[in-house]
């Protein structure tokens, strides 16, 4: 039964996100008149579905491990290079509808859409829990600074208000420990005001390997600081639509921009590898945050949601990034690439695409960091 609270709420949020992120591509497709043939969640065999009045199949199949929307016309992934061949088999009404006729801007327009998609999901959930569950504004004011620690020879003192960490605005108590867990760097530089003076640090925090709230070793970077607020409360207020909307934005961009660069630490060797996780930590993660209630599960469909757009804006054939790439070869070349150089591109593709379905290196980071920031001070 353990298992099942782990699986329910992945298979939940996964088909949500993967709904949204196809929508993406299902509502650019059919403002530019492209026909769709099938929208699918899941792969494999089909367990239920209805049709529209456009000739959509709307279907759910027996491995929920994605999904996908299909094109009037498309056959495979090399239609684009059969264009000559695809057109003499449909009449002059069918044509219009084709993916691989219409203008490269509203092509690429189709395709970028997925990630937008789950870029926009992420906003909304944001100012949502912002506007109705609120965020927190509490002062990041040091309490407590252990002896030796890099805090304390950098000269830290009790009573310093954190104001900035790496030129990322603090706002709350809880965006400490998150803001010196994102760093790829070796060191982190952390402004305070002190006495009305604000007074900058480099500091090098210090990996230790603990175990968060949510019961999992997780490796940490900490300064030896801790920070509570006046009376243990905290100042949550309940924001309007335009403040959600500004922090909503912010937090979107801060996960968007953090993730790049610890997918960049990877390439550089710098990255710390015990941060991946596969679909199975992802799903044991998301049961394990779902446990705290709705605002920890939308919290969390947030993050992934982000993930899920970025991962397919890398230039990966066979990603919605993959094929951007091809367009702009397209748009420079001024024709699509030939059959046997996208198939040459694909296998590539294939073989990437599987390392990052078992490494998530946009994932693990966030979700753990930002979800125990919840319930504990930084160190």
């Amino acid at each position: 039964m353990e298992i099942l609270n782990f699986i329910i709420p992945f298979i939940v949020l996964l088909t949500i996100v993967v709904f949204v992120h196809e929508y993406g591509h299902y509502y650019f497709a059919r403002k530019y008149g492209v026909g769709v043939t099938d929208f699918s969640i899941g792969f494999g065999r089909e367990l239920f579905g209805i049709n529209d009045k456009n000739g959509t199949r709307w279907k759910f199949c027996l491995i929920p491990l994605g999904g996908y929307v299909k094109f009037f016309g498309d056959r495979n992934v090399f239609s684009q290079a059969e264009q000559a061949e695809l057109l003499k088999r449909y009449n002059e009404s069918d044509r219009k509808k084709l993916f691989v006729v219409k203008p490269l801007y509203q092509r690429s327009l189709i395709v970028f859409g997925g990630p937008l998609a789950n870029f926009i999901l992420a906003i909304i959930i944001f100012a949502f829990i912002y506007m109705f569950s609120g965020k927190d504004f509490t002062p990041a004011k040091i309490s407590e600074v252990q002896e030796n620690s890099p805090a304390f020879s950098s000269g830290l003192k009790v009573n310093d208000v954190i104001t900035e960490i790496n030129d990322n605005k603090i706002s709350s108590v809880l965006e400490v420990s998150t803001h010196i867990n994102a760093t790829t760097n070796e060191n982190v530089e952390i402004k305070v005001l002190r006495n009305e003076q604000e007074l900058s640090f480099i500091i090098e925090p210090k990996e230790v390997m603990s175990e968060d709230n949510l019961g999992n070793k997780v490796k940490r970077k900490i300064i030896g600081i801790k920070i509570s607020p006046l009376n243990n409360e905290f100042d949550k207020q309940k924001l309007g639509p335009t403040k959600a909307m500004y922090y909503a934005l912010g937090e979107t961009w801060f996960v968007t921009k953090t993730t790049l660069k610890f997918v960049g630490s990877m390439f550089q060797g710098k990255g710390d590898s015990s941060q991946l996780g596969g679909p199975i930590r992802i799903a044991k993660i998301t049961g394990q945050v779902a446990q705290f209630g709705l605002i920890a599960f939308l919290s969390i469909m947030a993050y992934i949601s982000i993930s899920l757009g970025l991962i397919n804006l890398f230039p990966i054939p066979l990603l919605d990034g993959g094929h951007l790439m091809f367009y702009a070869f397209e748009k420079i070349l001024g024709k699509p690439l030939s059959q046997k150089t996208q198939e040459g591109f694909f296998r590539i593709g294939l073989i990437l695409l599987f390392s990052l379905m078992f490494f998530s290196p946009f994932l693990s980071p966030h979700i753990q960091h930002r979800e125990n920031q919840r319930h504990h001070n930084p160190g």
